[in-house]
């Protein structure tokens, strides 16, 4: 039986979500608590990898398990032996042809910025910061111009092994509210360190050390040089991602969404 789950984490402490030598990851975490209540090993594919220090609200894994266990037995049992920066928020049965990753439609994102001159010592490994005062209008100016169907390539890492850098950006809202501002994105896929990447360049904009379309032209360039500097892991959550209704999956974006 396919097993589809939803998964909340704070990756503080963790070194990403894919399994790695002598290093400390959600996959890790996950497949040590699901494989001790299906008791039979276990292997977990998730809609999307996430770096170092990066969290999730919504991230969606699939298991395999001849395990019989009902939904609750399966949510209890595994957050009975997760760590206590990991929560299992739900899981459904789904056929053999669902795939947490490939069968994903799109993917969501927040990242979370505090921008006051003081840094937090509460939200430190939570949110970014950024001492400078931040023009949010000119920030969702620039914006709008990575909408649509775009290489971005300018915003992707060096390493990133994606086949193409071509994404369809489907949504780019900026919000804030006294001395936090919030950005967030939808598209079909991200390419390693886009969202980052993206914020880093419109916080460039914001603080007025570049023009509103100076971020045509490095999306035009097509070269990571010409962008600005990737902002911090802290900031990023994973927080939903959209599958088809065929599958009828509890929407993430439903769960409880921070800030």
């Amino acid at each position: 039986m396919r097993i589809a789950a939803g998964v909340e984490y704070d990756g503080s402490n963790f070194s990403g979500w894919q399994r790695q030598h002598q290093r400390r990851t959600v996959q890790q975490s996950l497949e040590q608590a699901i494989t001790r209540v299906a008791d039979h090993a276990v292997n977990v594919v998730a809609a999307g990898r996430t770096d170092t220090g990066v969290h999730a609200t919504g991230q969606v894994v699939h298991f395999d398990s001849d395990a019989m266990r009902t939904s609750h037995q399966w949510v209890r049992g595994i957050n009975t032996a997760l760590p206590d920066d990991v929560s299992l928020l739900w899981v459904k049965p789904v056929t053999d042809q669902f795939h947490a990753r490939f069968s994903a439609v799109s993917r969501s994102y927040r990242y979370i910025l505090l921008n006051r001159q003081e840094p937090s010592a509460l939200f430190r490994a939570r949110a970014g910061w950024d001492h400078r005062v931040l023009d949010v209008r000119a920030m969702r100016d620039a914006g709008i111009t990575l909408l649509g169907i775009q290489d971005f390539s300018s915003f992707r890492a060096a390493g990133c092994q994606a086949r193409s850098p071509v994404r369809h950006l489907q949504q780019l809202r900026i919000g804030c509210c006294g001395h936090w501002i919030w950005f967030d994105m939808v598209a079909n896929a991200f390419l390693q360190h886009m969202v980052r990447n993206i914020v880093g360049t419109l916080i460039a904009v914001g603080a007025g050390d570049v023009s509103v379309p100076w971020v045509k032209e490095v999306l035009a360039a097509r070269d990571r040089r010409r962008a600005g500097p990737s902002a911090s892991p802290h900031g990023l959550y994973l927080t939903n991602i959209i599958y088809p209704q065929l599958y009828d999956l509890p929407s993430n974006g439903n769960a409880v969404e921070y800030w």
